[in-house]
């Protein structure tokens, strides 16, 4: 995972730099190029290049490490996703069969963070019940660590996007201010083209927030499904020691 990350974040400070390195060759394509005539695609490029280098560069770095981030925690998360019920009947009939080492040998062979806690559990189910559920609870707070790890970083590029578009947005009418001030008149074309430029930064900033809250909130809830799977599973897992020990 951590492999898959670094990838993703090297490809998108490339295309970042892409971006930058090109917006001025772009613009001036877009010069010579109709309005209408341009795709939606297109149309999106030429009002982030009108947006500013600099605030928008921030903007789109963003919506980068977040989605890469965010893209990283969804492969995880599937691939931590266990079918309990079918664990749970696995491991109860092998400690009907072949008691608690072969219970652990089915832990062993599945992966996910249930039947890590389940291995756990069994592996201090020779000392007593007692020993079994503290292990099980210290075991399942490490686990869901590693389901929330990197996760806050995302929520820090959904308050960190708009903001930046928003100080865009008042930069840009200051500027538009100095321009008013320095000309001496309330000419509407004066200041008409930098009031646009800055309300861009700040279209992109929610544009940018909106897509990462979709992602969070999806990853928010797979957590939260993984969370309960593990305490249900903590809970029977419990039951099964209890009936094994009469």
């Amino acid at each position: 995972m951590k492999r898959l990350f670094s990838i993703l974040a090297i490809t998108g400070i490339s295309a970042f730099a892409t971006v930058s390195a090109t917006a001025t060759t772009i613009a001036t394509t877009f010069q010579d190029v109709p309005t209408e005539e341009l795709s939606f695609t297109q149309q999106v490029k030429e009002r982030f290049i009108e947006g500013g280098p600099f605030f928008m560069g921030i903007v789109l770095l963003c919506l980068i490490l977040g989605l890469a981030i965010a893209i990283e925690r969804i492969i995880y998360l599937n691939l931590a996703t266990t079918n309990t019920k079918k664990l749970t009947q696995g491991v109860e009939d092998a400690l009907q069969s072949g008691g608690v080492e072969a219970a652990k040998e089915v832990c062993r062979n599945t992966k996910g963070p249930v039947a890590s806690i389940f291995y756990q559990g069994l592996d201090r189910a020779d000392e007593s019940v007692e020993a079994a559920e503290k292990a099980v609870v210290a075991y399942g707070g490490v686990q869901m660590g590693q389901l929330e790890k990197n996760v806050s970083w995302i929520s820090l590029f959904i308050a960190l996007a708009p903001m930046l578009g928003f100080m865009g947005t008042v930069l840009g009418m200051i500027d538009a201010f100095d321009k008013i001030e320095a000309a001496g008149d309330m000419n509407p074309s004066l200041v008409a083209g930098g009031i646009k430029v800055a309300l861009l930064t700040t279209v992109f900033g929610l544009i940018v927030a909106i897509i990462l809250q979709i992602f969070y909130n999806y990853i928010i809830s797979k957590i939260d499904s993984i969370v309960n799977d593990m305490e249900d599973a903590s809970i029977t897992l419990m039951d099964l020691l209890v009936r094994h020990k009469k």
